[in-house]
């Protein structure tokens, strides 16, 4: 058994190819060769240490990052995703602005339908919603 902090990267490289990992939920987490996997499990699992070694997930993480992986922290993660999710709603992308959005609406509507709204529709929206008193003028 081997000390943690005296892994080398071949060693992490290796351990990764045959890890297998079924816990959800880890903090820090390391990319090996395409994969996203738990950092303090992968360092003990090619330390050759048992799961209980005091080697905490910060000490793991900065031992990977000296070994030149990347590593993320999953606050990170969800902030990179809300990120994602953002930019796909961004105008461009489908989307278009308040204005643009009723100009489309209305453009569906027939011609002769326009007759049928209520001349005091904007005031009394609450009326032909909700059937509540009308405003007058």
């Amino acid at each position: 058994m081997g000390s943690p902090k005296e892994v080398t990267r071949a060693e992490i490289v290796r351990a990764a190819s045959n890890f297998r990992w079924t816990r959800k939920g880890a903090k820090w987490t390391v990319i090996v060769s395409g994969r996203e996997l738990p950092a303090r499990p992968l360092v003990l699992e090619a330390a050759g240490v048992p799961p209980n070694d005091p080697t905490n997930s910060h000490q793991a993480v900065e031992i990977l990052q000296r070994l030149g992986f990347e590593t993320r922290y999953t606050r990170e993660q969800a902030e990179t995703r809300a990120k994602e999710k953002v930019e796909s709603l961004e105008p461009g992308d489908g989307l278009g602005s308040i204005l643009e959005i009723a100009s489309a609406a209305t453009k569906e509507v027939a011609e002769d339908q326009w007759d049928r709204v209520p001349n005091d529709l904007s005031m009394n929206v609450d009326h032909y919603l909700y059937g509540s008193k009308k405003t007058e003028k």
